[in-house]
């Protein structure tokens, strides 16, 4: 992870979309053991298609945040947390950073990351596909 950080210091479409895709490759081998936690379906339908094959948790199930926070705690010693970065995203980032203290922090850089590399164009998981897509365009047009 400390690599790929090390890594982003271009901002050509083909820099960051080399940077989402080794992002996500790594996401998806930590993801084989530990749980990523989305906000929605669409998240997590968007995580598959990135290739994401372990567990991916929706926290819109219809349980309230405790709820969802104390089930969490009982199944898993570690989970990946990936809300939006978008007002309610972050919001329910807090909040569920709190209840869930002590089970994410170690996993935030692929969050933070993701931000820095959405480059403020998109505010949501569901959204990094479309992105990811449209770099590659770009990248093929400068090639």
């Amino acid at each position: 992870m400390e690599d790929l950080q090390q890594s982003l210091t271009g901002e050509t479409p083909n820099s960051r979309l080399n940077a989402l895709r080794e992002l996500f490759r790594l996401l998806g081998e930590v993801n084989k053991r530990i749980p990523v936690i989305v906000e929605g379906k669409k998240d997590v339908a968007a995580l598959r298609r990135l290739g994401l094959e372990g567990e991916i948790i929706s926290l819109h199930s219809g349980k309230g945040l405790y709820e969802f926070s104390e089930l969490i705690q009982e199944r898993f010693d570690e989970v990946i947390l990936l809300m939006d970065w978008d007002d309610p995203g972050e919001g329910l980032m807090k909040v569920l950073g709190e209840y869930l203290s002590g089970l994410w922090e170690r996993f935030s850089p692929f969050r933070e990351m993701l931000i820095r590399l959405s480059n403020n164009e998109v505010f949501e998981v569901e959204s990094i596909p479309r992105l990811m897509e449209r770099l590659r365009r770009e990248c093929e047009t400068q090639a």
